[in-house]
């Protein structure tokens, strides 16, 4: 893995900006991608959410923070994980089979 650069960074954290393009490095047909973007109950789009990589006994494996557009990304091992959302609008959950490539999922977050 190549160290992150000024321009992939996101503002006020260590994590890569999650709106950036792939890297030209990455394999598709060996690497699993979730990808996705936050959204509310009204679709509105949810910047600086947290999101939460589970894996399937539900022991935290990973966390970003969304794009100011809610979009999120983690490289992951193909199989069933949990995506959890907190935000200022609410928390979210959704289970996710992966494979390899690219998977692209919506989160959405509400109120409880």
């Amino acid at each position: 893995m190549t160290s992150p650069t000024a321009a992939n960074i996101a503002a006020g954290c260590a994590a890569p900006d999650q709106s950036a393009p792939l890297p030209a490095s990455v394999d598709l047909q060996k690497e699993t991608v979730i990808t996705g973007v936050v959204r509310t109950a009204e679709g509105e789009l949810v910047g600086g959410a947290y999101v939460r990589l589970l894996d399937s006994s539900g022991e935290f494996t990973a966390e970003v923070v969304t794009s100011p557009e809610g979009v999120f990304r983690f490289f992951a091992a193909p199989g069933s994980w949990t995506l959890r959302a907190l935000s200022r609008f609410g928390n979210g959950e959704l289970a996710v089979d992966a494979a390899r490539g690219v998977n692209e999922v919506a989160l959405g977050v509400a109120t409880v």
